[in-house]
């Protein structure tokens, strides 16, 4: 398991995030930013981030998992941003941040004064990242939801079993992608004003970044005219590429050459696989996959999974369990990549990034909500105690209408 550390130190202590982003793709993003070192206060309404009460499951700290995935090493301050002290105190930490990440509905930080135009104007090096579900012209009144871009992005149309219905994955995945590209167009942000001193305005939305993820899938739409279908666990340009039936339970072979084809059939007792007509090139077995699976499918019926993947893998044909979650961070703990880091009793998944001079650090569990009331920058002698959350006594936030969060699947 990852040890925390304890200093702030890493490539980005020097950076200050002004957090005003909610749920999981822009979270997501300054938590990794956070884990490198950066300096994240998380802006949050007096009621808190909408995941803070998505649960069950809670966690040991009471808190819902949910939350608790994408908010650690960050500092939590609770702002009404109709109220004029909050407000001025958001237009403080705006002012001061070397990045600000929000995604509310295009236009709502605008009408608090938080726009990048505004921002910018008395903080020129700023890095501003605006997440939006479907960009801030014709598409800025839909609502961001990950199940709603799956499905209108053709994610959900390409998922699932050819006779069934469309399906969507089994995570937020447009959201974690999103996220994903935010680090990467804040860092391009920040390299920019390393090299000029000034700002840059990145915008992302969750249409587009689905769609960018779809690269083959895409490709292919674009370059014969015809959209692609469901097609189960199969590949649509390699087999045997799919998951197969052992004797207990199910595991995936993916082939990706005629050599590993060859020592796939020499190893499951059929040599002759290999030799026929049907399946001795790739697109010959891409023609012929249905007739294949159930050839190699009896074959593997004669021993247990792990066996096939003990054997498969050593002679080295890419063979795999289906993992349930638990035996995903097991497997993974056994390949000893330190999956896993613990912080107040919190488990959370480590960084994936690993940078071997400077690597990532753990140091604070997610927060509780307004646990850093008043805080300032780190290296301003902010203070470091996590208080009980403050009732403040606003009931009142920016209205619902105008937050548009991701959103996830609830």
């Amino acid at each position: 398991m990852a040890q925390p550390e304890g200093t702030a130190d890493g490539v980005l202590a020097d950076i200050r995030v002004a957090d005003f982003s909610r749920v999981l793709a822009g979270p997501y993003a300054t938590m990794l930013l956070a884990d490198f070192g950066a300096d994240v206060v998380k802006v949050e309404p007096p009621s808190g981030d909408d995941t803070r009460h998505w649960h069950p499951p809670v966690g040991p700290d009471g808190q819902a998992t949910y939350f608790g995935s994408v908010n650690r090493n960050k500092r939590s301050v609770a702002l009404d941003l109709n109220d004029p002290a909050d407000l001025a105190e958001a237009h403080r930490l705006a002012a001061t941040a070397d990045v600000l990440v929000e995604n509310f509905r295009p236009g709502v930080m605008e009408r608090f004064g938080l726009g990048y135009a505004q921002v910018r104007a008395g903080n020129p090096g700023v890095v501003y990242c605006s997440i939006t579900g479907f960009g801030a012209g014709r598409g800025a009144g839909l609502a961001g939801y990950d199940l709603l871009v799956q499905a209108v992005g053709g994610l959900m149309s390409i998922t699932g079993e050819p006779d069934g219905g469309p399906t969507k994955a089994g995570v937020a995945l447009v959201d974690v992608l999103t996220g994903q590209n935010a680090v990467a167009g804040i860092l391009l942000g920040l390299r920019r004003r390393d090299a000029t001193g000034e700002g840059s305005l990145v915008e992302l939305n969750l249409l587009h970044g689905l769609l960018s993820a779809l690269t083959n899938q895409a490709g292919a739409t674009l370059g014969t005219g015809r959209a692609p279908g469901r097609m189960g666990n199969a590949h649509p340009s390699i087999a045997p590429y799919a998951v197969f039936r052992a004797a207990d339970r199910q595991l995936v072979v993916a082939v990706g050459n005629d050599r590993q084809f060859r020592t796939l059939a020499r190893l499951l007792g059929a040599p002759g696989l290999a030799d026929d007509a049907r399946f001795a090139t790739n697109a010959d077995r891409v023609a012929h996959r249905e007739l294949l699976h159930a050839e190699l499918e009896r074959a593997l019926g004669r021993a247990t999974a792990a066996e096939w993947v003990g054997t498969l893998t050593d002679a080295g044909v890419p063979a795999g369990l289906v993992n349930d979650v638990a035996e995903a961070i097991a497997f993974a703990r056994e390949l000893g990549l330190d999956p896993v880091v613990e912080l107040g009793g919190v488990c959370s998944i480590a960084n994936p990034i690993r940078l071997a001079a400077a690597p990532p650090g753990y140091r604070t569990p997610p927060p509780r909500l307004d646990a850093d009331r008043g805080a300032d920058w780190r290296d301003a002698a902010a203070p470091d105690s996590r208080a009980d959350p403050v009732d403040d006594g606003h009931a009142a936030r920016a209205d619902r209408t105008d937050h548009a969060p991701e959103g996830t699947d609830r």
